[in-house]
């Protein structure tokens, strides 16, 4: 009997040898989305740029450490290269085995972002060796990357919940280090008042989305953010706006859309979206020009037919003439994302051809890119599993 199976991996780590192996409350700021220099009324302070004020310091750090750079891209190549990878790429994405034949997506794998995440970690770590490093979050949702930074002694700031974490332990001349997800407006005004080296391994996209939300924000548009309100990176990419409103999917946007055209029992609808609004959010008055980002992790599909709708929305409430005063968009999911998103469509599409038997998503329980990617042949009725090390297939073959 000879089993077939597909392969899609947000890390080349976890395979190798052919075993496959709440409510957020956002901290409270002196300074909202815009201000007024105290010294200079004709200067408006805004939250972009007093992110690239704290850019400019020379505690500040993006661009990583030369120093140790070579040791780091050696030690990351030997943790994260696996030889059944090379033999599938070289094999047009197929090896077979013992009556198991395996297809690997053809898009897997860390991004580029991810990548420079970590290399900017440990180039931290191997920087500072004497300093105390801290992490505001977890790097990246990847259990294996996650462990690897514990083993190197850097330390996870305690989480308090309701969004609070305990900076009490970052002591004065420590090193902390921003996630991939970024982090918060309030926790980098934080540590930019400590005495501390702060090093920064924020995607660029999602600063890119950071910017498109101040965008919103200078044109007087509420930011209706494609997300999950309690993300990581969601909630560090409202922490930029002033006004805003989290929908995880299409029938929330529909929600949206319909209070717009509509009204409705205003109670009801600020009860279901209370912890995914701004504070003091009125939908009666903060619905009526409306700028659309993104989670970088979401189906760039459904965001696109979210915008659709928000647009339709709008021309129908205020007529065409005005539409393009009041909704604005920008495409901020990440390439990396959607190309991992169709590499495993294009294995559903193909599964009969290819004789799956089951498609098997690797990656960590709680990253918005698996999960996602999982969603995909699940909606397809094919046979899928996700598991986050290869320790969840047994030896005889069960997956837990």
């Amino acid at each position: 009997m000879k089993l077939t199976i597909a392969i899609t991996l947000l890390t080349t780590a976890m395979v190798d040898g052919f075993t496959v192996g709440p409510g957020v409350t956002r901290m409270q700021t002196s300074m909202s989305a815009t201000a007024v220099d105290e010294q200079d009324p004709k200067v408006v302070v805004t939250k972009k740029n007093e992110r690239l004020r704290m850019f400019k310091s020379d505690k500040f750090h993006r661009k990583g450490f030369k120093d140790v750079r070579e040791e780091v891209e050696s030690r990351m190549e030997n943790q994260f290269q696996s030889e059944l990878v090379k033999d599938l790429t070289s094999n047009e994405f197929m090896v077979e085995k013992d009556g198991v034949r395996v297809h690997l997506a053809k898009d897997f794998g860390f991004c580029w972002g991810v990548e420079r995440s970590i290399a900017l970690a440990y180039e931290a770590v191997d920087h500072f060796p004497e300093k105390t490093v801290h992490i505001t979050n977890e790097l990246i949702h990847n259990p294996e990357v996650n462990d690897r930074l514990e083993g190197m002694d850097v330390k996870f700031i305690e989480k308090l919940g309701e969004g609070k974490k305990n900076f009490e332990t970052v002591k004065d001349g420590d090193v902390v280090i921003l996630p991939a997800f970024g982090a918060s407006f309030e926790e980098m005004n934080l540590l930019d008042k400590k005495n501390v080296e702060v090093v920064d391994t924020t995607c660029p996209w999602v600063s890119k989305v950071w910017n498109t939300v101040d965008t919103h924000q200078r044109k007087g548009l509420t930011s209706v953010i494609h997300g999950k309100y309690d993300h990581e990176e969601t909630v560090a990419t409202t922490s930029f706006c002033e006004e805003y409103i989290c929908v995880k999917n299409m029938k929330e946007a529909e929600m949206v859309a319909d209070y717009i055209l509509n009204g409705g029992d205003k109670e009801a609808f600020m009860k279901y979206f209370a912890k995914a609004t701004s504070e003091g959010f009125d939908p009666d008055t903060m619905l009526e020009k409306l700028g659309l980002a993104n989670q970088t992790t979401m189906y760039k599909k459904e965001t696109r037919a979210i915008g659709q709708m928000l647009q339709k929305t709008m021309m129908k409430k205020f007529g065409p003439v005005e539409v393009t005063s009041r909704y604005m968009e920008f495409d901020t999911i990440c390439d990396a994302t959607q190309e991992r998103q169709d590499a495993v469509h294009d294995l559903v599409v193909n599964s009969e051809k290819l004789g799956l038997d089951f498609i098997l998503v690797v990656g960590g329980w709680d990253s918005s890119n698996t999960a996602h990617l999982l969603e995909i042949p699940h909606h397809a009725g094919i046979r899928s599993f996700h598991i986050n090390r290869a320790e969840c297939i047994g030896a005889d073959n069960t997956i837990t």
